[in-house]
């Protein structure tokens, strides 16, 4: 996991081919002024989905992982809480077999670990991240870009 700002994106960009990309498209168009929705940059290689969520609870919140994909989150609107833990110490099975289709599967078990991110921010997520997105209250735009894993 990273978490980071947009202002030192330089970093994160050496670590994907298609970072470069992914931040010279957020600094450089407002995503608070788009409606939500899907915004492809490359096919199904790097796309951002533009989110206007309901922030949950870190009890009703649950962990997510993904395989296909690394996930950079940027919340536009406000501050976002975010559960992590290591997918690696996740003994339990998840809540329901991993879902290929949706790249995604939930897990019930608890986050090690809470913080803040701030709009402006960013914060990455690799396939071995475990992480619970959207805590807080109220609602909140986000943007989460979708950056194909190479192999």
């Amino acid at each position: 996991m990273l978490l980071s700002t947009l202002a030192q994106s330089a970093r994160a960009e050496r670590l994907h081919p298609l970072f470069k990309k992914l931040f010279d498209y957020v600094k450089t168009h407002d995503l608070t002024k788009v409606p939500a929705g899907r915004i492809v940059l490359q096919g199904e290689e790097l796309f951002i989905n533009v989110d206007d969520a309901t922030l949950r609870s870190r009890e009703e919140q649950k962990l997510e992982v993904h395989r296909r994909y690394i996930d950079v989150h940027f919340p536009l609107s406000g501050a976002e809480t975010v559960g992590w833990r290591s997918l690696e110490t996740l003994t339990e099975a998840s809540d329901a077999p991993f879902d290929a289709e949706k790249d995604f599967a939930l897990y019930t078990a608890p986050a090690a670990s809470y913080f803040e991110v701030q709009p402006g921010s960013f914060y990455i997520v690799w396939p071995e991240d475990a992480h619970a997105p959207i805590i807080g209250e109220g609602r909140l735009r986000k943007a989460i870009a979708k950056v194909q894993v190479i192999d």
